[in-house]
């Protein structure tokens, strides 16, 4: 298996990194066991476990991205777990707002500064190969 994050290549550091650590919660929500045990250093100090898979994080254009996204709603990619985190989100200041503007908003209209997938590997990189590491 694979992830996978895309983020909007032109958005302002803050944002992408706001961005990235909601689609990684989100992700973290949806896929059980994707993080390691804890561990324990030489002093005995406990750290929390950490992801267990690498996840690069990838820069595209906003079209790209609802490209990419689009693909969620094709039976071919039903096995690959898409999270998003859209234009709409990030500007509600809470979750009952973003439900309903979300609610009233078509699949069209939906615009995304991330997208986040996990997968298996043959099929997320079909969909996110073309893509390069963003900088």
């Amino acid at each position: 298996m694979k992830i996978v994050m895309i983020a909007n290549q032109e958005l302002p550091a803050g944002i992408l990194a706001n961005t990235t650590a909601v689609l990684g919660i989100s992700l973290g929500r949806m896929v059980e066991n994707i993080t390691g045990d804890d561990l324990t250093d030489a002093d005995g100090n406990r750290h929390s476990g950490i992801t267990s898979l690498a996840i690069p994080i990838l820069g595209a254009t906003r079209e790209q991205i609802k490209q990419i996204r689009d693909c969620d709603y094709l039976e071919q990619y039903a096995d690959v777990a898409f999270v998003g985190f859209s234009e709409v989100a990030q500007r509600c200041l809470d979750y009952e707002e973003y439900r309903q503007r979300l609610g009233a908003l078509a699949s069209a209209d939906i615009y995304y500064l991330g997208i986040c997938l996990y997968g298996p590997k043959k099929k997320v990189n079909k969909l996110t190969g073309m893509l390069g590491l963003l900088r």
